[in-house]
């Protein structure tokens, strides 16, 4: 009973130390099968810019508006990571999704596609998280990768990003990033 108890103990103690990171040593991301690139932006920020206080834990915690072009003829669905590689203990998971329609290649602040599914978070929730860095920290990186992937992907509502990972390799027929950041 004692040592059930220090096991136990032991697992609570490093689950509440992992704070912002969701346990991934590095993106569960994979590289497009092709090669091929296609865009991602943002009305809200540039590459590499600074990402709205509205689309913060610090704001409205909404996602940003993004749009995507050069999209393989072939894509059947899109899927979407987005991942902080700054997080105190590893990659931290903000936002990730599948099989969102290829025809709406661009969605409003807030918004997915109808039909699209949402996994869980690294906060543990579905749907997307926004930055939240800790305070004092540099800014952290926050990179949202688009796949174009060639099928509907068949996961549970709760997929983690490994799974979608899984899910994507061999099946990825182009990805594109952007990158902002943000800072407490």
């Amino acid at each position: 009973m004692r040592r059930t108890v220090v096991i136990v103990g032991v697992a609570v103690a490093v689950g509440l130390v992992q704070g912002c990171g969701d346990g991934a040593a590095g993106s569960s991301a994979p590289s497009p099968a092709t090669g091929r690139h296609l865009t991602v932006s943002s009305p809200a920020f540039a590459e590499g810019g600074t990402i709205p206080r509205r689309h913060t834990c610090d704001g409205e915690d909404v996602s940003p508006p993004l749009a995507f072009s050069g999209l393989p003829p072939a894509t059947v669905t899109l899927a979407l990571l987005v991942e902080d590689p700054d997080a105190p203990h590893g990659t931290f998971t903000h936002w990730l999704l599948w099989n969102a329609p290829p025809d709406r290649t661009s969605w409003p602040a807030g918004q997915v596609p109808r039909g699209t599914v949402q996994g869980r978070n690294g906060f543990q929730r579905t749907g997307y998280g926004g930055p939240c860095p800790p305070r004092g920290d540099e800014p952290h990186h926050y990179v949202f990768t688009v796949y174009a992937v060639d099928r509907t992907l068949h996961l549970p509502s709760d997929a983690s990003p490994d799974d979608l990972g899984r899910a994507l390799a061999g099946h990825t027929l182009a990805s594109g990033t952007l990158t902002g950041r943000y800072g407490r």
